[in-house]
């Protein structure tokens, strides 16, 4: 069987398209490593296959679409044109982990014809060192304009039954717990019904389970599914068939259950998946980024990553409240005043202040359209005054702005809440959408809804305004397009260490950045210095499985241009010297270096300050105490560094003793080797700064 090149596409062009239902095409990555094969059966469906290092990752695997207006099938095609092209450029993000990224793939476009309603449908393939991205392509054309998705078909035909790391399949929260398990043991509806802290579930099925979806094969190959670009069309979940281990893309629906309203031409998201025989590889993969569309912000000036601190988890230890009518109302004028002190005496950005506004008495639960206007602070919150003093002490406040779901409600008071920001010298805004969504039927990940957070975002980049969302859709990469957009939520963030049922597990952060953060940044609130929260509550049993060096090295493990330290300034004043690093520590990087991972075992990364020539490790690990050996073969040639390392005592672990710490201060160069050891659920946090 002749293998076609992209040199020898061309020559395709001038000849017969028929001929390729028996000619499959092969397309290759630069590094040769990775290798798309797409091919048409006699049946006339057109499938693609991904080979690594000549080894399957994906079997023919089925591409196409079920539409329900008009009534058709897109399965069985005709080919018209075959085209191709490659990539080799440098881009510079407004902020990241990284000053330059390599863009380099080489790509593949298909035209192809429905052959029974004659409608054109364009399937383009980019295949780069680090693995595959493609997406569907409805062009302009005649008779075929205004069409309705019933189901999108694509498949991922895995090779064999892997470990997978997982959630459930749900169109509302991706607040889950994750599992472990191979592909045939996965029951999705098990899994959610363990979860009774989360608010609201809407689970799609027992073998349903969601994007980014992280697996590792028999043999050492890792494996990660996700979606890059995604604007006016619902998130995808998969379903999967244990009979051959095929992955069937599921999209959220709307209430009357089609998928999608769109008219041509149109382009859905990237379809990615990432592979390596090496986990490091995985996490330092930009494939998804390269696959999103440059910045469509012109002057990006007023964009600055920023790290800060919150009056937040006095609601959630029990020692405040965000409703007024409680009589423990939080954001009253006296306690965020001492909030701006401690952040103005530590040199950050902003204080976060939840429950300023009128309307948390009756804003959860109830399904209600009109609970908050965005502008109204309770009697007690001062905030013209508060606004001010955090000026003169050089921060802003953060505004917050909980919808409880109704984002219809939210979409009328935009100008009027973003320009009383402005009023205020505010230029954050944390979004929250707890609850079932306004309007009725629609779910969090549904289209509608994604097209309600680009509003926002496109919203607050016209008013200078960055924005990081709570309880959104899985990130999929916007934020180099619209990089206002700085960090969500979107997972299961430290806020869950308060859940009196299924709290938090030491793994979680090990498995992370395999999955939700490699859609982007993650406003994880780490930062956490006191781990039996029983503080205001002696009833309570919560507690955060940590050690406080683990806390510290999430700054670097989990990354986000918008960093929070989460606890309280009290128990940051018990522990000045670890909260050093805390205010050391960077929020924006020219460089970043995976220097060991496995997912839901460990993770060490080392990032290079922004324009300085600092680094920063963190080093975590699961349950398991574990030594590490590290090279700093980083550093620059003939150069010394103060290495501070903040680590576990000798005695310490998560369970047993998570406040104890050792700092140690050594000279170190690039031929140097630091010995770590984590204890259980514990971490190691380094500063290296260049003397």
């Amino acid at each position: 069987m002749q293998k076609l090149t992209v040199t020898s596409l061309l020559m395709l062009l001038f000849g017969s398209i028929s001929s390729f239902s028996q000619q499959p095409i092969y397309l290759s990555s630069p590094d040769k490593n990775v290798t798309l094969k797409v091919q048409s059966d006699k049946n006339n469906a057109v499938s693609y296959s991904l080979t690594y290092k000549n080894k399957a990752i994906l079997e023919p695997s089925l591409l196409g679409f079920q539409l329900n207006k008009p009534k058709i099938d897109l399965k069985n095609f005709s080919f018209i044109s075959i085209d191709s092209t490659s990539v080799d450029e440098t881009w510079k993000p407004v902020w990241g982990e990284m000053s330059n990224i390599r863009n380099n793939y080489k790509q593949l476009s298909l035209t192809l014809k429905e052959n029974q309603s004659a409608v054109i449908l364009k399937v383009v393939f980019r295949v780069f060192n680090e693995g595959l991205g493609f997406r569907y392509e409805f062009p302009t054309q005649d008779n075929f304009k205004h069409f309705i998705v019933g189901d999108e078909l694509t498949q991922f035909n895995l090779a064999g039954n892997h470990k997978t790391f997982w959630i459930p399949g749900d169109y509302d929260t991706n607040e889950y717990l994750y599992n472990t398990t191979k592909l045939s043991e996965i029951d999705a509806v098990k899994a959610a019904d363990k979860e009774p802290d989360i608010a609201l579930k809407s689970v799609i099925g027992v073998n349903t389970i969601q994007c980014p979806l992280m697996m590792k094969t028999d043999d050492g190959i890792y494996i990660n599914i996700h979606e890059a670009a995604l604007i006016n069309y619902p998130a995808m979940n998969l379903t999967l068939d244990k009979n051959t281990f095929t992955l069937t893309s599921h999209l959220v629906p709307d209430a009357v259950g089609n998928k999608a309203y769109l008219q041509t031409p149109f382009q859905t998201p990237w379809r990615t998946i990432n592979v390596s025989d090496k986990a490091t590889d995985i996490l330092a993969s930009k494939m998804i980024l390269n696959l999103n569309e440059p910045s469509k912000i012109t002057d990006v000036s007023w964009i600055k990553p920023q790290k800060f601190i919150g009056m937040w988890w006095e609601m959630h230890t029990g020692k405040a409240n965000w409703d007024k009518a409680s009589g423990k109302h939080g954001a009253n004028t006296a306690n965020v005043k001492t909030y701006i002190d401690f952040a103005a005496l530590h040199g950050f950005d902003g204080v976060l202040v939840e429950g300023w506004n009128e309307g948390w008495e009756d804003w959860f639960g109830n399904w209600k359209e009109n609970v908050f206007d965005f502008v109204t602070p309770y009697s007690d919150y001062d905030v013209n005054y508060l606004a001010d003093y955090a000026k003169q002490k050089g921060l802003r406040l953060i505004m917050h702005h909980e919808t409880s779901g109704s984002a219809t409600n939210y979409e009328r008071h935009f100008d009027k809440a973003f320009q009383f920001m402005k009023d205020h010298n505010m230029n954050t805004v944390k979004t929250g959408y707890v609850g079932r969504i306004i309007p009725r039927g629609e779910h969090h990940d549904s289209q509608w809804m994604v097209n309600h957070y680009q509003r926002v975002a496109e919203k607050t980049a016209e008013n200078h305004i960055m924005l990081e969302a709570h309880e959104p859709v899985h990130p999929t990469g916007l934020h180099r397009t619209y990089p206002n957009w700085l960090a969500n939520e979107a997972a299961r963030g430290n806020e869950f260490n308060n859940a009196p049922n299924l709290a938090l597990v030491p793994e979680h952060e090990t498995i992370l950045p395999f999955t939700r953060l490699m859609g982007g940044p993650m406003d994880y609130t780490p930062g956490f210095f006191h781990f039996q929260l029983n503080q205001f509550d002696s009833s309570r049993k919560t507690r955060v499985r940590t050690t406080l060096a683990k806390q510290l090295a999430l700054y670097v493990t989990i990354y986000s241009p918008l960093q929070m330290a989460g606890d309280f300034p009290d128990n940051f004043n018990q522990h000045l010297d670890a909260f050093q690093f805390i205010k050391d520590v960077p929020v924006d990087w020219d460089d970043t270096k995976i220097l060991e991972a496995e997912p839901a075992d460990y993770i060490t990364i080392a990032r290079k300050q922004k324009g300085k020539d600092n680094w920063f490790i963190g080093a975590i690990t699961d349950e398991n105490s574990r030594n590490a050996t590290i090279s700093l073969d980083f550093l620059d040639n003939g150069a010394k560094y103060q290495a501070i390392i903040y680590k576990d005592s000798d005695n310490s672990d998560w369970q047993n003793n998570p406040e104890s710490y050792k700092i140690e201060k050594v000279i170190v160069t690039k031929q140097s080797k630091l010995d770590l050891k984590l204890a259980k659920g514990g971490g190691c946090a380094i500063s290296l700064m260049k003397l």
